[in-house]
């Protein structure tokens, strides 16, 4: 299934999500409130700091007015003293606040991306296959950093501003009222253009940081897929694709450029015409001797102390409209839904049997009927799905007695890898249960459950960790090196003792630096490690060659003898492992028998084994399979292939 860049990206116009921006930028106070002291102190010292240079003016007044038209030679030299120590004293409570806000805003960061980070463990695989991870990875690193600025100056200097702005004002106005109405009159137009252009900002901004969340997983799919890149010569393609998203982008960001540019020069002009005229006007009152010199300069001193933190507003709003849109982003994955809780058992669910160690003995052995893994009339189809389309599975009934072994076959797309995804509940069941020794899965805590069975996929991931360290994932905190010894030769992965650092040697990301088959060893190897009590195989040895498929048999049968196991298989040598086998074909279970009953008795089964022991339908008489008993079994397969 492919996955979207995010849900997200609808155009958004006006609020953002239908909320507005304070509001979604109210969502981060659970995680500024340990660290409010602070910024509260240093949002108080910035205030303090802003308004001293709004002394200035006034030593200029008295200066000027004073020893300048006296000739007072001492009274402009502490003039002079009196600025320098305000000076100093500003510089100092800005360094305050520097300091003030820099560790507890890391902190911030730092915890909400760890809870962005716990969340996405805790988010079910359905939404995993929704969501691009460049999408994801944009919003743990380029949107944390927006809002980690936003909280370190946006919101801080939104506030100093704001109060500076009020405190000039009232200065301004106690100057000379005149003037100070002179200066007042570019508020009205400068508030509607500002709101004019918030709404549209605001939809560029959220294209923009969508756009690099694609960006950015064009990114890190050539990284990891460089290998077919360079196997099928397609740098080219690859590198117009991201030229393109490039341009694309590059686009968006000039669209906010062109915004901003309109909002400055709103911003700059009115305040800056604004000014010229309240000079000429002084001017003229100077000269008329209705104001004193020292009261203009102090006046016109006090409106260009005013032109930083009025021009700044923009720019302020600007990155209050991003973070407000990176907030969002946020926590559109963290109110994702996690995994439900699973529920407490009910009368319906109770368990008929108490987990016990699966029994050594052959499972011809009579054993409980609710004992092993047992799927009860199990349905499933997809969270996405169309709700009138047939569900991937239906109707499941089977039972793995204790200690036994069946393996799983059946065509593509028949549902066998969906099947196996339950048991680990890697997916919740539409309808039916799954049961462990008689207790149903879906009561179970998910981490007893997956302690209780373990799982090997068919295509193995590894992680950018020791061999060793890989291995030790399918049992950890309870198993050691000789544990680790075993499960590499049940595997056969005895290559790994030749590698540079043996079991501590780095796999490299994804585990490329080996080979396929050696990848799915380690699979195998971490699967079988912790000596689980049920485990679920999906075709564990499809990328081995025969003789090392051949040792990984023999030295995987004495796991099997301990173990409850289902295995989906390909190859006749993969069922003989098994003591039963069941044919999935559309969904349903369609037969279960021995591997030599279904052989006779079963037309489809034999017709896939022969396959596989033939090379392929080409080797048979017959050039298809024989077609399912009901025709909902081909729209069944279809959906599970559009689905995967």
């Amino acid at each position: 299934m492919p996955k979207s860049a995010a849900p997200a990206e609808a155009p958004i116009d006006g609020p953002i999500g239908g909320r507005s921006t304070v509001r979604t930028l109210l969502r981060l106070w659970p995680y500024v409130r340990p660290v409010r002291t602070r910024l509260i102190t240093a949002a108080f010292v910035a205030i303090v700091a802003s308004c001293t240079g709004l002394v200035f003016p006034l030593v200029l007044k008295w200066m000027v007015d004073g020893p300048v038209a006296d000739g007072d030679g001492a009274g402009v030299w502490l003039g002079a003293l009196l600025l320098l120590a305000l000076g100093l004293v500003e510089a100092l409570l800005f360094g305050l606040r520097r300091w003030l806000v820099a560790r507890p805003l890391a902190g911030v960061e730092a915890a909400m991306r760890a809870d962005l980070f716990r969340h996405l463990q805790r988010l079910p695989v359905a939404f995993h296959d929704r969501w691009a991870s460049g999408q994801l990875l944009s919003r743990g690193t380029t949107d944390l950093m927006l809002l980690r600025m936003f909280l370190a100056f946006p919101l801080t200097f939104l506030l100093v501003n704001g109060a500076t702005i009020v405190v000039g004002v009232i200065i301004l106005l106690g100057q000379d009222f005149t003037l100070g109405l002179v200066l007042l009159a570019p508020v009205a137009p400068m508030v509607i253009v500002c709101a004019y252009y918030e709404g549209r900002y605001t939809a560029v901004a959220r294209r923009a940081q969508d756009q690099v969340g694609d960006l950015t997983t064009v990114v890190e799919e050539s990284v990891l897929g460089i290998r077919i890149i360079k196997g099928f010569g397609r740098h080219r393609s690859q590198a117009r694709a991201f030229r393109e998203l490039s341009h694309t982008l590059r686009g968006t960001e000039l669209a906010k450029a062109r915004i901003l540019a309109a909002i400055y020069a709103v911003i700059m002009a009115l305040p800056e015409a604004a000014i010229g005229a309240a000079l000429v006007l002084g001017t003229v009152r100077v000269a008329d001797g209705d104001l004193s010199t020292g009261t203009l300069v102090a006046f016109l001193s006090t409106a260009l102390a005013l032109r930083w933190p009025v021009e700044s507003i923009g720019f302020l709003l600007a990155m209050s409209q991003e973070s407000a849109t990176a907030t969002e982003r946020y926590f559109e994955v963290m109110d994702a839904e996690p995994e439900a809780p699973s529920p407490a058992p009910s009368a319906a669910l109770a368990p008929v049997a108490t987990l016990a160690p699966a029994p050594s003995a052959s499972p011809a052995h009579s054993a409980p009927e609710s004992g092993g893994l047992r799927f009860h009339d199990v349905e499933f189809r997809y969270p996405d799905a169309p709700p009138d389309a047939p569900p991937v599975l239906s109707r499941v009934d089977l039972h793995i007695r204790p200690g036994e072994t069946m393996a799983l076959v059946g065509a593509t797309g028949s549902g066998k890898t969906t099947l196996t995804a339950l048991v680990p509940r890697l997916h919740e069941v539409s309808g039916g249960r799954i049961t462990l020794d008689g207790e149903d899965i879906a009561a179970m805590d998910r981490e007893r459950l997956r302690t209780l069975v373990a799982v090997a996929f068919e295509e193995p991931t590894l992680f950018s960790a020791t061999v060793g360290e890989n291995v030790l994932m399918g049992a950890e905190g309870s198993a050691g090196d000789a544990e680790l010894a075993r499960a590499l030769d049940v595997a056969q992965a005895d290559f790994v003792y030749a590698l540079p650092q043996g079991t501590g040697t780095q796999v490299g990301e994804q585990g490329l630096s080996l080979s396929g088959g050696q990848r799915q060893r380690l699979a195998l190897a971490r699967a079988v490690v912790g000596r689980p009590r049920f485990l679920v195989l999906d075709d564990p040895l499809s990328a081995l060659d025969v003789h090392t498929e051949a040792l990984v048999e023999a030295a995987l049968r004495r796991v099997l003898a301990d173990t409850t196991a289902l295995i989906v298989a390909h190859r006749p040598s993969t069922v003989q492992l098994a003591d039963r086998v069941a044919l999935l074909s559309g969904g349903r279970v369609a037969a279960v028998g021995t591997h030599q009953e279904l052989l006779r008795e079963n037309a489809e089964y034999a017709w896939l084994m022969s396959g596989a022991e033939a090379g392929g339908p080409a080797g048979l008489p017959a050039a298809a399979p024989p077609s399912p008993a009901d025709p909902a079994d081909h729209a069944g397969r279809a959906a599970e292939e559009a689905a995967r």
